[in-house]
C-alpha cells in the first residue's frame, strides 16, 4: 500500500507496520485536521485541553450540557490526535513488550485513526477508568447510546465491528449534519 502522505510512509517504517494493514481492517486514511481548525473544547479530568474541530467541540459540548441536565456526567478524556502522538501510543505499547499485532486491535495505526480528523473524542464517566469496557455498564454510556445522534455523535466500534479492532464504548465520531 503506497501512503498519501511522506510522513506516514516514515512512521510505519519505523513502527514496522504491515503493508497490508489497511486491506486487514477496512480502515480508511484520514488527513490531519489543520491545526488552525481546532479549537479547546474542554480539559480533560487531568487539566489538559482537548482540542476538537470547533462543530465538533460545540456539539461535545452541547452534548455534555445536555446529559449534565440529566444527572448525567459524560468525561471527555481523548480528542484530535496528530500521527506523531498516534505514534508515541504505540512505542509505549510497544515499550512495554506489548506485540505490534496486540497493539493494532486497540490503536489504529497512525494514519488511520478518527481522532486525526478532530471529530473523535473518547469519553468516560466518574468512577470508571478511561478506554475500559465497562465504561459499557455505565448510566453515561446508556445516555450516550440514547441521545448521542441528537448531537451529531455515533459509536464507531461496537462489539463485532469489521474493522477487527476492541470494542470501545468510549469511541465517539462527530458528524456534521
Amino acid at each position: 500500500m503506497t501512503l498519501p502522505f511522506p510522513i506516514l510512509s516514515a512512521i510505519h517504517r519505523d513502527l514496522k507496520i504491515p503493508s497490508d494493514y489497511s486491506e486487514r481492517t477496512g480502515l480508511p486514511i484520514y488527513a490531519e485536521v489543520e491545526l488552525s481548525q481546532l479549537v479547546v473544547a474542554c480539559l480533560d479530568e487531568a487539566g489538559r485541553p482537548l482540542v476538537l474541530t470547533k462543530p465538533a467541540a460545540q456539539a461535545l459540548m452541547a452534548m455534555t450540557s445536555a446529559a449534565l441536565q440529566e444527572g448525567i456526567e459524560l468525561l471527555p478524556f481523548s480528542g484530535f490526535r496528530s500521527y506523531l502522538y498516534q505514534k508515541g501510543l504505540l512505542l509505549a505499547k510497544l515499550s512495554k513488550g506489548v506485540p505490534l499485532d496486540d497493539i493494532l486491535k486497540v490503536l489504529a495505526a497512525p494514519g488511520f485513526s478518527e481522532h486525526h480528523t478532530g471529530e473523535a473524542v473518547d469519553i468516560t464517566a466518574p468512577g470508571c477508568p478511561p478506554a475500559e469496557e465497562v465504561f459499557e455498564n455505565t448510566l453515561a454510556y446508556r445516555w450516550l447510546r440514547t441521545h448521542a445522534s441528537r448531537f451529531g455523535f455515533s459509536e464507531s466500534f461496537p462489539r463485532g465491528n469489521p474493522h477487527n479492532l476492541v470494542y470501545e464504548p468510549w469511541h465517539w465520531k462527530f458528524k456534521e449534519k
